[in-house]
């Protein structure tokens, strides 16, 4: 399996750049897993704005902040990241649906059905996350989950 196969939801994208539980396991899973991974906007989103919260909490001092987000970026400039370019209104018209079918039963938040309609969107099969809702309602689509 290459990364080009796989959606990372942000929040487990996040753990390369900020020590949190899962990134020695991301770290491992990305340095094996050749290719660039795909970056929607609104995920590119969800990391710069997880990074810069560690600063506002007091977690990172502005030299560690510069340079987690000069690492982050880096990734796109090497080509580890991709800018994913998505139809948005069908993305959003696919998480309704997704929302429709599978929140009564497992309570997912608009962001997990958004995350799983994106995967689906690009034509990954593959999908990747730490968030047990994330992790249900990808199955429950077909998506096969890739655990670290």
């Amino acid at each position: 399996m290459t990364a080009e196969e796989v959606y990372v939801d942000p929040s487990a994208l996040a753990r390369l750049f900020i020590h949190s539980e899962g990134s020695r396991e991301m770290s491992a899973w990305r340095a094996k897993a050749g290719g660039g991974l795909a970056v929607t906007h609104h995920g590119r989103v969800e990391i710069v704005n997880a990074i810069c919260r560690l600063a506002f909490s007091g977690h990172l001092d502005p030299g560690g902040l510069a340079s987690a987000l000069a690492e982050f970026d880096a990734e796109f400039a090497e080509g580890r990241f991709w800018q994913a370019d998505i139809l948005w209104r069908a993305a959003l018209d696919r998480a309704a649906d997704l929302s429709r079918r599978h929140t009564p039963t497992l309570g997912t938040r608009s962001l997990d059905v958004l995350h799983v309609a994106c995967a689906l969107e690009l034509g990954l099969r593959r999908f990747l996350t730490f968030d047990r809702r994330r992790r249900d309602l990808a199955a429950a689509a077909g998506l096969k989950l890739v655990r670290l």
